[in-house]
């Protein structure tokens, strides 16, 4: 209780806030994947979230995420694979064809919304991990830092946050990376530098705003 209390306590003489505007990403294709549904906009999408690491409530994460550093950026690879150890994020996205994805973003709470990812397919990122035969799941830790997230600091979950996939599917075209929203770099709020997204399924992140 007072982890909660704590973080609703430093975010009461805030409001909601939209992110701002960041840098736009060039040369992005629209992907034929999209669903046509009318997408939601950028203030509703970057103040409406979970993002446990940055408090419990839907618009913790716009006001309490500014703390977050997205740069420089490594990840971590391990497991079933030949290529081991971390790569940063600009080696994973060299060379790499950036496509706007407009899916419907379901939560398990039951509410959704219609995003303009901007991404690429995680099986891109797969291939240069050189799977071998032996790898059945992907898994994906997120950070957990205590000096950025305030709601790490708390034991009110358990950290870090841990999602997988199956092979199929996280080899499947519609599953993706994201790294921007409508057009620009991702907000912080919601899930910058690097977010999966699955569509059709509730499992869409790889930190754990959703």
């Amino acid at each position: 209780m007072a982890a909660v209390g704590l973080i609703g306590a430093e975010a009461v003489a805030q409001a909601a806030t939209p992110a701002p505007h960041g840098r736009r990403l060039e040369n992005v294709k629209k992907s034929a994947f999209s669903t046509d549904e009318k997408a939601n906009t950028w203030e509703q999408i970057t103040t409406y979230n979970n993002y446990y690491e940055f408090g419990t409530d839907k618009d913790s994460p716009s006001m309490l995420a500014k703390s977050l550093k997205p740069e420089p950026w490594t990840v971590m690879i391990d497991g079933e694979c030949a290529k081991k150890g971390s790569m940063n994020l600009e080696d994973i996205l060299k060379g790499q064809a950036l496509e706007e994805r407009i899916y419907r973003h379901r939560c398990v709470e039951r509410w959704s919304m219609v995003i303009p990812w901007v991404g690429f397919p995680l099986s891109d990122f797969i291939k240069k991990c050189e799977p071998t035969s032996k790898a059945k799941f992907v898994e994906f830790t997120t950070l957990a830092d205590t000096k950025q997230m305030p709601g790490v600091r708390f034991p009110t979950l358990l950290w870090p946050y841990v999602e997988g996939l199956r092979m199929d599917e996280a080899l499947h075209p519609l599953t993706i990376l994201t790294v921007g929203l409508y057009g620009e770099v991702l907000p912080n709020q919601d899930g910058a530098p690097l977010r999966l997204a699955v569509r059709g399924s509730t499992a869409s992140s790889t930190s754990s705003p959703s």
